[in-house]
């Protein structure tokens, strides 16, 4: 009798059958657990006034809980975990409406929730750091951990371009690296798009630490009103920064995604796309051929039973993607 165990027992019972509940429900989780962990990072940066951290830490940190929340979403809601994401996507076609805010409702309750976690878990360290005082500026400051706040050098304008320009980016390799037709294997998509974020922080965070993501800063700072910092947090430069980080990158996202298709996206032909295929095919039948070559100089006693169901495979394309 085969042994079933806890999980699959329980998934009849628990599982949703409504497509757009769970897609809700992958958004808000991976989304929380993205900004909890890359907030994390932050606050190890901040509270230990860079002695536990350092930049390039912190930009391989949001990269890596990127890459992971990424692989556990794609399959239910396709892990856009980002409003400009959705709304790229939405501009395309390639979600509707309806979608769009569900996505984008989902993705802020998940940023709230992830920076109520991370400050439960540096509630001490941060009561330490700045004497139970909720601070947005100064030495002492602890705001940054959960929301992004500009250089001092940064004008208004200035700061517009860099969240259009870092969106812009974002969401262009996001564009290329979830093209079919680029023939990227599904199951790596999540590490070049950690690896793209990684990137960003590395390249586009001196200005105003490289928001580009509305849900990720705007829901946040919204938790810091609530957690006792202060109207601060959208005063901040008498309201002439808090709002760039929501609506910049909803125009940067679609710049950069339209970007790709209009330069190289529309261009790739169909037999480009199709050779990818014919190239896999053709790997895949050597690899078959070695194997039969291989059950050929096997002892009679060999079970060659899995041998011949992979090449029943070969022969059968409509089974390949099972």
């Amino acid at each position: 009798m085969m042994y079933i165990n806890h999980v699959e027992r329980l998934k009849p019972k628990f599982a949703i059958g409504n497509e757009l509940i769970r897609a809700f429900l992958a958004e808000l989780f991976c989304t929380g657990f993205l900004v909890f962990g890359g907030e994390c990072v932050n606050a190890q940066y901040v509270l230990s006034q860079g002695k536990n951290n350092e930049w390039i830490g912190i930009s391989v940190g949001w990269g890596l809980v990127l890459m992971l929340a990424v692989l556990m979403g794609s399959k239910i809601s396709g892990a856009h975990l980002n409003p400009a994401v959705s709304f790229f996507q939405l501009t395309q076609g390639k979600i509707n409406l309806i979608r769009f805010l569900v996505y984008a409702v989902a993705q802020n309750i998940g940023a709230f929730l992830g920076a109520f976690g991370v400050f439960c878990v540096y509630y001490d360290a941060i009561n330490v750091f700045e004497g139970g005082n909720r601070t947005v500026t100064g030495p002492t400051a602890t705001a940054s951990i959960f929301a992004t706040y500009p250089g001092p050098f940064l004008g208004t304008f200035n700061a517009i371009v860099d969240q259009i320009a870092g969106t812009l980016v974002l969401c262009l390799g996001v564009a290329a690296i979830t093209d079919r037709r680029n023939g990227i294997p599904a199951f790596l998509q999540p590490a070049w798009i950690g690896a793209l974020l990684a990137f960003l922080g590395m390249s586009l965070a001196l200005n105003a630490g490289y928001a580009i993501n509305p849900a990720r800063d705007f829901a946040p700072r919204l938790f810091n009103l609530c957690a006792g910092y202060g109207w601060e947090v959208f005063s901040y430069r008498n309201y002439k920064w808090f709002w760039i980080p929501i609506i910049c990158p909803m125009i940067g996202g679609v710049l950069g995604a339209w970007l790709y298709e209009f330069f190289i996206g529309f261009h790739i032909q169909d037999e480009d796309a199709v050779s990818l295929d014919s190239e896999s095919d053709k790997q895949l039948k050597t690899m078959i051929d070695n194997m039969v070559d291989i059950e050929n100089q096997l002892p009679e006693y060999t079970d060659k039973k899995q041998l011949s169901d992979i090449a029943s495979i070969h022969q059968n394309p409509s089974l390949r993607n099972i």
